[in-house]
């Protein structure tokens, strides 16, 4: 049975590689939620996504603008267009399962914005490395997943959210509860998603560490990590101790809410490597911020997202993304099917 609730997917493809998993995971969630796929591939390729899919999903073939997040322009756009109050926003790579669906729809009849957990499945050695820093960021409060509930009245009352930044999910976040909006957050609520290939993990490395640049209290701790490091390289009790902690830490993460059950019991070993990496990655984040921000996707990204008080401001104003939305879903040349 299908609910009255809409699945918005933004994506940009330059190949179909994935397709085949994406198309069997569409058909089977189009039992259960109404889906629109925002779509701004090349106009070949979304072509071809629209023949595809065009028996589960509604399909919206868009041009996304230059010096915008094209997953946060594509939520904006999915949202506007939503024909349900109930929506879950994903990413390509996510995989929902019949029940964790109806619990995140379930948990939206008394939240704005709700928020679940991801795990990858399957596992390749990437994506075990990558575990250590949700399992990390469990034990500060929450990770960031690929994927949250919102209701389509709050996010356009409050028009929309701020596309030109990089931690989009961030940036949703401090939209809704700037305005007013409930957030509940749900670590107990696994969905799944599939891992990046390993070259695309390497390439995030940088990428994300860029995301603490929005969160000065993190960054003053990532920031110190190198500096301890090399203090302390000629002391191995002490390195021992480092990353023994950090196993730990990990380990705390992964039992918190049921984690147990999709965290396998070695994925805390991989929280010291996590950390060397983070310590690199947060000084080249901070020196690519110098040069004018990161690069994703083709643009480059100064802001990874806006203080309470930025975002305070433009709500005061009301400021116009979701118009500017709109009028795209009314000119472009968008191609709608199903």
């Amino acid at each position: 049975m299908t609910a009255r609730a809409e699945y918005v997917l933004p994506l940009r493809w330059t190949d179909d590689a994935d397709a085949p998993d994406l198309t069997a995971y569409l058909r089977a969630l189009s039992r259960h939620i109404d889906i629109t796929v925002v779509d701004a591939s090349p106009p070949d390729v979304a072509e071809r996504h629209a023949r595809l899919w065009s028996p589960y999903a509604r399909h919206l073939r868009v041009t996304r603008p230059d010096g915008v997040n094209g997953k946060a322009w594509g939520v904006g756009i999915g949202v506007a267009a939503a024909r349900h109050e109930h929506v879950v926003i994903a990413d390509d790579d996510v995989r929902y399962g019949a029940r964790t669906l109806r619990e995140v729809l379930r948990m939206l009849e008394v939240a704005d914005l709700v928020k679940p957990q991801n795990h990858f499945s399957p596992r390749p050695w990437h994506a075990r490395w990558d575990t250590a820093r949700s399992l990390l960021n469990r034990v500060l409060g929450s990770d960031y997943p690929g994927t949250y509930g919102l209701r389509a009245s709050t996010f356009r009352r409050l028009g929309g959210y701020d596309p030109r930044v990089l931690f989009e999910n961030l940036e949703l976040e401090r939209t809704v509860r700037v305005g007013g909006g409930r957030i509940r957050s749900c670590p107990h609520l696994y969905v799944a998603r599939r891992p990046p290939s390993s070259r695309h993990f390497r390439g995030q490395r940088v990428r994300q560490a860029y995301d603490s640049l929005a969160q000065p209290a993190r960054l003053a701790v990532e920031l110190s990590l190198l500096p301890a490091l090399l203090l302390t390289h000629h002391r191995p009790r002490t390195t021992l101790f480092a990353a023994v902690a950090a196993v730990a830490w990990a380990e705390a993460g992964r039992r918190r809410h049921g984690g147990r059950s999709v965290f396998p019991a070695t994925s805390a070993l991989w929280a010291p490597l996590w950390v060397m990496e983070r310590a690199v990655a947060a000084w080249c984040a901070l020196a690519l911020r110098t040069r004018g921000g990161v690069r994703y996707a083709g643009t480059r990204f100064p802001t990874a997202a806006h203080p309470r008080k930025w975002i305070r401001d433009r709500l005061a104003h009301r400021g116009d993304h979701l118009a500017a939305v709109l009028s795209t879903i009314r000119s472009t040349s968008a191609t709608t099917r199903g």
